[in-house]
């Protein structure tokens, strides 16, 4: 989530970059990829060791690495700093004692990556807020996203989600390129709260669960009440949900959400005060009608 009391922002530089013949660019820039980084101010303080915890934090987050260039003057290094010069730095907008920090891949992949890397530089360099309070919408969320596994359309937020009007017309030709009309609102980079516009239209929402690989049949057995209910005709709605926990974390200023509920769970899901889950009696299984089998 963009956190905007800071001046370091997500940069496109495919079309900088991809000209330079970087192997790690070029085995990895396809299908819809971008190059994508963060030109850091100072960040030539960065150590070898934090860049290396860096790269090793976006591996983890599914990044296929970070590259780095660090520009000391004329002199500039990095894993592949050899591709880069003082005016090829420039154009990203790294000066003398900056660094580019770059990861390539689909958004999805890169986003979460370098979101990491970027809360990450603020924490080493010590960065300071411009602003004490930034509060922002984020919008135009994928209304798909491929499955890791497969490849095929899953829904990004909910199956209801309704589609952005200017897209409807590529809904069949290209999902991936959807938006959706969802929104969060975000302040100093913590979400707040989360919702989404619905679909009205029955015909809309039979096209949408049929990108999610469902029959017309399928779509009937499970969602009839709901087609029926759109057939009959339903008014423009939506939805909003704020974390009420999260915004009496904020105003407390705690550091975690467990600082501000009454009874937290622990980090493996157990609930110390209730000494849940437990293991639930046969007889009360039994009268809930609930069998249990090996």
């Amino acid at each position: 989530k963009p956190d905007l009391r800071y001046e370091l922002s997500i940069a496109d530089w495919t079309a900088q970059v991809k000209p330079l013949a970087v192997p790690f660019v070029e085995s990895t820039l396809k299908d819809g990829a971008r190059v994508r980084g963060l030109a850091v101010k100072g960040g030539g303080g960065l150590s070898r060791k934090d860049v290396d915890q860096l790269a090793e934090a976006a591996k983890q987050l599914g990044g296929s690495g970070l590259a780095w260039v660090k520009r000391q003057g004329e002199h500039i290094s990095g894993s592949v700093g050899k591709h880069f010069t003082a005016e090829t730095l420039g154009q990203l907008g790294v000066g003398d004692g900056d660094a580019a920090l770059m990861a390539v891949g689909p958004d999805r992949v890169t986003s979460p990556v370098l979101d990491r890397v970027r809360q990450e530089v603020i924490r080493r360099l010590e960065f300071q807020p411009k602003a004490a309070h930034a509060f922002c919408w984020v919008v135009d969320f994928p209304l798909f996203e491929p499955d890791p596994e497969t490849g095929k359309p899953v829904f990004a937020h909910h199956p209801f989600t309704s589609p952005h009007p200017d897209d409807l017309a590529r809904l069949d030709t290209d999902p991936f390129s959807c938006r959706a009309l969802h929104y969060d609102a975000v302040y100093n980079g913590n979400e707040l709260g989360s919702g989404s516009i619905r679909i009205t239209d029955p015909a809309v929402q039979r096209r949408v669960f049929g990108h999610l690989g469902m029959s017309r049949e399928d779509a009937e057995a499970r969602f009839g009440f709901l087609l029926s209910g759109l057939q009959a005709g339903a008014p423009p709605h939506g939805g909003f949900a704020i974390g009420f926990d999260r915004v009496v974390m904020l105003l407390a200023g705690a550091g975690s959400l467990r600082d501000v509920i009454a009874f937290p769970k622990t980090t493996t899901a157990r609930a110390l005060f209730e000494g849940a889950p437990a293991p639930a009696a046969p007889g009360d299984l039994a009268a809930l009608h609930i069998e249990v089998k090996p």
